[in-house]
């Protein structure tokens, strides 16, 4: 592919999310999705005021190509860019993995959506610390969860708890393995001016931890379930491709009546057919509804499709599967108020 196919697809994919630009330059998005914009080796993001480019390319030498010259167009196409950082999926180093400043001094190190800032680390992982692809989810609990308690496992750095903050939740309760994930949640805390409770900052090994939070009795009116592909420690294994049933009755008694699970599945390799069944399969009891499908956004999909996917996501519009349950409980009781953990 020529350097001139590259501006034009470019060009092409900025056209099409016009929209999404503010004068204030404080947005997050996927400016680019190359594998369904043309170029499969290729994924740009934009945070702020800093670019991130992926390049997915299996062989990343040859990925440098298309690398390079979307840099070059994207800084002339952007005064206002302040960083590039570059991040290599299949690179060795993990440091080139979690990306490199190519252009600037220092990436942005937060973001405004809908209203909320949220912190950024851009090479703290191999994504960006900030998933663009659960935008309509946080937008979701912004304006769903008012007074309701909230708890958001496998929080990474907290955004879902973060929005659901921001809706005026009463509580919400973030668990994560990682501490200096959720030290960045923290931060987008005080961001936001919200209050830190740093009992309801929990650290620690997923199955555990939730077994904890039913020993005290503890109910939630929201649970997100937003669990990463696949992850083992000595406690458990999460398999979002074999073993995503486990995972919703392992969260669903701590549900209360009347609440909801968003579960998520980003699994690549589970059809969203597939998907709907195993959900559709947890419903038969009555006691779990779907009540609705959030979409990934239109930036995040891209502006057309020029290669078939992997595997079919329909009903779904992207790999990142994302479905709202109402649950209700046989005993019919409800959330108390925060009583800490």
């Amino acid at each position: 592919m020529a350097v001139e196919q590259i501006n034009d697809l470019l060009e092409s994919a900025i056209e099409f999310r016009e929209g999404l630009f503010s004068n204030r330059h404080e947005e997050a998005f996927r400016l680019f999705n190359g594998f369904t914009e043309g170029c499969p080796e290729l994924v740009v993001d934009l945070y702020a005021r800093t670019i991130i480019i992926h390049n997915y390319a299996d062989n990343p030498e040859a990925g440098i190509l298309f690398v390079s010259a979307a840099q070059r167009f994207l800084v002339d196409r952007f005064d206002w860019i302040n960083a590039v950082v570059v991040k290599t999926r299949n690179g060795r180093d993990p440091k080139v993995r979690a990306g490199r400043l190519v252009y600037g001094t220092e990436a942005d190190r937060k973001i405004c959506e809908n209203g909320i800032w949220y912190a950024i680390e851009p090479t703290i992982n191999r994504d960006a610390s900030f998933y663009l692809d659960t935008r309509n989810v946080r937008h979701w609990a912004k304006q769903r969860l008012k007074n309701k308690s909230v708890l958001n496992t496998f929080a990474y750095t907290g955004s879902l708890g973060v929005a659901a903050a921001a809706g005026q939740a009463s509580r919400v309760v973030q668990l994560e393995l990682n501490r200096k994930f959720l030290n960045i949640a923290k931060t987008s805390y005080t961001l936001n001016g919200f209050q830190i409770n740093r009992t309801d900052f929990l650290t620690g090994d997923f199955w555990p931890l939730i077994n904890r939070l039913k020993a005290s009795g503890e109910l939630f009116d929201c649970v997100f379930l937003d669990a990463p592909i696949y992850s083992a420690t000595r406690k458990g294994v999460v398999d979002l491709a074999h073993g995503y049933t486990r995972l919703i009755n392992k969260v669903r008694p701590l549900i209360a009546h009347n609440g909801y699970l968003v579960a998520v599945n980003n699994a690549l390799f589970v059809s969203g057919a597939d998907y709907i069944k195993e959900i559709e399969a947890l419903c038969a009891d009555v006691y779990l509804t779907v009540e609705e499908i959030l979409p990934v956004p239109d930036d995040f999909v891209g502006r057309q499709r020029r290669a078939a996917p992997v595997t079919d996501p329909a009903p779904f519009n992207h790999s990142t599967k994302i479905v709202v349950l109402k649950v209700l409980r046989k005993d019919q009781a409800a959330a108390s108020l925060p009583s800490g953990v």
